[in-house]
C-alpha cells in the first residue's frame, strides 16, 4: 500500500504520541503504515506513507541516493555563494549531504 499526504505545518512526521503536538496518528487512521521519509515539523508537503518495507528502505535509506526535489520559499534572494555551498553538500556534522542542484526559480 502506498498513501501520497500533504503534511500540513506543524506535524511531528511520526505515529507515537508527541505531548500535545499532533502527529501523523492524528491525520492518517491506516495501521501498519510508516513513512518513506520525513519532514521536518516546520515544513508541509508531499510524504509518502507505505506498509512495504522494501519500499519504504528503497525511498528513504540514503544507500540508495535516490534523488529527491524539495522546494523552499525564502524571504529574499540567496546568495550565488550560498547556492554553491548547498551544491557542494554541507557538513551537517554526523554526515554531509549529496550536492544539491541548488537554484532560484522566481524572483
Amino acid at each position: 500500500m502506498l498513501i501520497a499526504f500533504n503534511k500540513p505545518f506543524g506535524v511531528i512526521c511520526q505515529f507515537s504520541p508527541s505531548g500535545d503536538k499532533p502527529t501523523l496518528k492524528d491525520y492518517v487512521q491506516v495501521p501498519g503504515v510508516y513513512p518513506a521519509g520525513r519532514l521536518d515539523t516546520d515544513s508541509e508537503g508531499l510524504l509518502l506513507l507505505t506498509d512495504d518495507g522494501r519500499l519504504q528502505a528503497a525511498i528513504a535509506d540514503p544507500a540508495f541516493k535516490l534523488p529527491k526535489t524539495y522546494v523552499a520559499q525564502l524571504e529574499g534572494i540567496p546568495a550565488e555563494g550560498d547556492l554553491a555551498r548547498l551544491r557542494g553538500g554541507l557538513d551537517l556534522g554526523d554526515f554531509r549531504t549529496r550536492p544539491a542542484a541548488a537554484r532560484v526559480t522566481s524572483e
